[in-house]
Order: C-alpha cells, then sequence, then structure tokens
C-alpha cells in the first residue's frame, strides 16, 4: 500500500498539552482532534488510544509520548500529549517532541497545583516560547467568582516565571462535555453547541497567539562535524548533517569548538558523491574546506555561519537523571561530580560546579530519577547556545539528560 503523502499546503506547527495530573490534559487532546475531525482534515482519536502512549527514545531516555495531528482552516499541527509526569519532564529536557507553544490545562475545580507550577517553570526553562491556558471542567464549578479567582491565579503564575501573565489568552471549557457531544453527534459544526464551541474559541486563540516558527532552513547555518578525512589534492572535508539553515560553494564559513575560531572558504559540497551547488537544513554531507589541514578540524568542532554562534565553557542548564532502572546510575552523586557532557557529536569532560532545587534551595547530593538545575564548568570550549540539548554520559552511558537555560561565559 503507497503511504499517504504530507502535503505542506498550511503552516506547521508543533505544540502539546502541558499542566497537572487529572486536569484533563488528554480529554482535551481528544476533544480537539473529535471536534476539528468535523472539518474534514483530522483522524478523530479517542481517549484511549491517545492514553496508550507507545514507548520511544530520544537521547538513551525512553519516554512515553503520544503524537496526533489536526488541522485548522489556517494550520497543520503535530500535537503531543505524555501519560505521567515523569515523561512530561522527560520529554521536555530531551526535547524528543519540541514544542513551538503549549496548551497550559488547568482545571477550574482545583485551579494551579504543583506540576501546574512545575510545567510552566520547564517550559521557560527548555525554551516553549508561548502558552495558551485551557480552564478545564467550568462545569463543575457553580460560582462565577470563583473562575475569576482561578484565572487571575493563574495569571499570576504565568506572570512569576516571565510570561507575559496579562496578554496570554484563557479559555474556558469543559473538555469532557465537548468530547460527549461531538461523541455522540459526530457532525456537530460550530455555533451548534456551547461546549464544542469552546473548543474553537480555544483553537482560535492557538492559531492567532501561537506564532509560526521560523523554520530551520531560514536559520543561520551550523553542521556539527561528524568525520573528517583528506583528499589528495583536493584538501580537506568535513562531514555531517546540517542542522539549520543553508551553504553555498564559495561561502565563508567558521570553525567552532575545542579550538581557536577560525574562518574558511566553502570549495566544495558532496552528498551521495556527487557534487552539489547547495546544502540545506537535514542534509548529510561533505564540505571541502580552503587552507584547513586535517589536524585543524575534528569530531565535535562546527562549521556555521560566521558570528552566528560562539564557544562557550560555564553554562546553567535543567537536567534530568535517569533511574537505575532506565539504565541509569544506581548511586546518587555529589557536587565536583565530572562525567562527561554528549554535545551534538561528541563528550566534553565538565565539573558540576553546583546544583539548585526548585525552591533555590542547594541540595547535598542529587539522586537517580532527580529533576535538577545544574551549574556545569567544561574543561574545553565548545560552541554552545541557549536552548541546547545535551547527554550526561558515564563511560559511554547515558546517566541524564539537560538542556542549557543559560549561558555563563
Amino acid at each position: 500500500m503507497a503511504r499517504a503523502k504530507f502535503e505542506r499546503n498550511k503552516p506547521h506547527v508543533n505544540i502539546g498539552t502541558i499542566g497537572h495530573v487529572d486536569h484533563g490534559k488528554t480529554t482535551l487532546t481528544a476533544a480537539i482532534t473529535t471536534t476539528l475531525s468535523v472539518l474534514g482534515q483530522s483522524k478523530a482519536r479517542k481517549y484511549d488510544e491517545i492514553d496508550a502512549a507507545p514507548e520511544e527514545k530520544a537521547r538513551g531516555i525512553t519516554i512515553n509520548t503520544a503524537h496526533v495531528e489536526y488541522e485548522t482552516e489556517n494550520r497543520h499541527y503535530a500535537h503531543v500529549d505524555c501519560p505521567g509526569h515523569a515523561d512530561y519532564v522527560k520529554n521536555m529536557i530531551t526535547g524528543a517532541a519540541q514544542m513551538d507553544g503549549g496548551i497550559l490545562v488547568v482545571s477550574a475545580a482545583d485551579g494551579p497545583m504543583p506540576q501546574t507550577r512545575e510545567h510552566i517553570l520547564l517550559a521557560r526553562q527548555v525554551g516553549v516560547p508561548n502558552l495558551v491556558v485551557f480552564l478545564n471542567k467550568e462545569d463543575m464549578v457553580d460560582d462565577e467568582e470563583l473562575l475569576e479567582l482561578v484565572e487571575l491565579e493563574v495569571r499570576e503564575l504565568l506572570s512569576l516565571y516571565d510570561f507575559p501573565g496579562d496578554d496570554i489568552p484563557i479559555v474556558k471549557g469543559s473538555a469532557l462535555r465537548a468530547l460527549e457531544k461531538v461523541g455522540a453527534a459526530p457532525t456537530t459544526k460550530r455555533g451548534e453547541d456551547p461546549w464544542v464551541d469552546k473548543i474553537y474559541e480555544l483553537m482560535d486563540a492557538v492559531d492567532s497567539y501561537i506564532p509560526t516558527p521560523e523554520r530551520d532552513i531560514d536559520k543561520p547555518f551550523l553542521m556539527a562535524v561528524e568525520d573528517v578525512f583528506s583528499i589528495t589534492g583536493r584538501g580537506t572535508v568535513a562531514t555531517g548533517r546540517i542542522e539549520r539553515g543553508k551553504v553555498k560553494i564559495g561561502e565563508t564559513v567558521e570553525l567552532v569548538g575545542l579550538a581557536d575560531t577560525r574562518s574558511t572558504t566553502v570549495t566544495g559540497l558532496e552528498m551521495f558523491q556527487k557534487s552539489l551547488e547547495e546544502g540545506m537544513a537535514g542534509d548529510n554531507i561533505g564540505i571541502l574546506l580552503r587552507g584547513i589541514q586535517k589536524t585543524d578540524i575534528e569530531r565535535g568542532m562546527v562549521i556555521a555561519k560566521p558570528k552566528s554562534i560562539t564557544p562557550h565553557t560555564n553554562f546553567e542548564s535543567e537536567v534530568y537523571i535517569l533511574k537505575k532502572e532506565e539504565g541509569g546510575r544506581h548511586t546518587p552523586f555529589f557536587s565536583g561530580y565530572r562525567p562527561q557532557f554528549y554535545v551534538r557529536t561528541t563528550d566534553v569532560t565538565g565539573t558540576i560546579a553546583a546544583f539548585t532545587a526548585d525552591d533555590g534551595s542547594q541540595p547535598e547530593m542529587v539522586m537517580p530519577g532527580d529533576r535538577i538545575k545544574m551549574t556545569v564548568e567544561l574543561i574545553q570550549p565548545i560552541a554552545i547556545e541557549q536552548g541546547m540539548r545535551f547527554a550526561i554520559r558515564e563511560g559511554g552511558r547515558t546517566v541524564g539528560a539537560g538542556v542549557v537555560s543559560k549561558i555563563l561565559k
């Protein structure tokens, strides 16, 4: 059977549902797909299908994630929903399902809860740029003032973590009521049921408030070097996968990381043993570089558009440490611990200078299964930027995953 072709006739955006356990994230995901399926461009997905999220691996870590897709009139969405709280933490830190925006689900009956706070904090730290709020279970609250109070609390919490709490759209509704209605009457259109209309109202807010992300191909060129070899009479070739942007023959690029940054010119591009005029994001290519010896370049460096990325050694990060059952450490570690940090294509040794808990306290040790804020100092400078993902390894096995939240030097 031929596979259906992915049509790119609408802008594509990656989003996800976040929020406290049992506040209705998965029910909302089901309600959105079922409601929008009436427009004919989305497949209705049942709660059980979404909840039975398959396991997948990202940076050596097993995560349960459900991926659904749907379309509004303006956009195509890929939506991620996780069954368990630990899966959210792992997902957001590894970037397994990159989110351009999130729908924060808060139960109007309970108001913000500990995981509501934690997910907002994580969204801020790992760089989920925009959030829209769905105040769920509105049918369980009779008191209008109570609803207003919960909305106020949510806005204050968002502002506390540097989101624009006053401007973020908050839509009230009931995912369950909408799902029940569309389940009973699958052809329910907009304007025929108040609960279903709330789902459309939420998607209007997502459509208008979460901006379309810049595509990888439009960003400044960057390729992490995987391998280097010499071609007699032609020079040195570096191979790797282009992470973002595009590159043409004759352009000036910089080699960044592990040594002093230096400029060079691209004299040739090859892909599948054929020469290429231009390489772009996603391509696995070889780049021929003018005046560069094989000893000048090594795995772990990046080749990038001049001045677009700089080498650093010290940064703050948000990290998840694997449990023993996930193949991680069996014992805790202390400040001064020196593992390897696997960044893009290489391991660099680094010292963990300090760790900080969410409440600002400094714990004495970190246990397997913990999420922690960590200050790292690498022994060699490499190309690092905010929002970049990395793995923490010990003797080749992954013991943690992290994301750079702030560059220090």
